[in-house]
């Protein structure tokens, strides 16, 4: 009975994971907010996620390794996230990640427009947010949650089998 619960959690994440990726994806591209470097490598937890959980769902295997590779890749997320807020609120200063500078020294009007329509937005600047929180934020709470759900399935491992 328990094994199928956990199983009922796991297909939680991962539906989870893809809602949160979609959501990613559709305010860049349908709404139209360009994210920073460190908006895109705070994707590549939940992808890998989907991966491990949609392996673990499809071959019906679950293992206790399986989730503490799934609770430290939350973890991992939650860092990063918090490590992005530090970035928007002025604590963290802007790593190479997230480096503006431009190795083009020409100055022509046009070489400039160019330039500053590809410009990739800054770390700092948050461009979209959901009550007055940036997403970062928001990934920070969730990737916790996410990571404890996890630990606490691996602990209780031993007793559901």
């Amino acid at each position: 009975m328990s094994q199928i619960k956990n199983k009922k959690i796991l297909t939680l994440i991962l539906l989870f994971c893809i809602f949160a990726l979609i959501t990613a994806y559709f305010i860049q591209y349908i709404l139209g907010h360009q994210p920073c470097n460190l908006c895109l490598i705070e994707r590549i937890p939940y992808i890998f996620s989907i991966l491990v959980l949609s392996a673990c769902l499809l071959s019906n295997k679950f293992d206790k390794i399986t989730l503490i590779i799934l609770s430290l890749t939350f973890f991992a997320s939650a860092l990063l996230s918090f490590y992005h807020f530090g970035i928007e609120q002025g604590f963290i200063k802007e790593s190479l990640v997230c480096d503006l500078n431009s190795p083009n020294n020409e100055l022509s009007k046009e070489a400039l427009l160019n330039q500053l329509k590809e410009m990739p937005v800054s770390c700092k600047d948050v461009t979209f947010k959901i009550f007055g929180l940036s997403l970062a934020t928001f990934n920070i709470f969730i990737s916790l949650i996410l990571s404890v759900i996890t630990m606490k399935l691996f602990l209780i491992y031993e007793k559901n089998k």
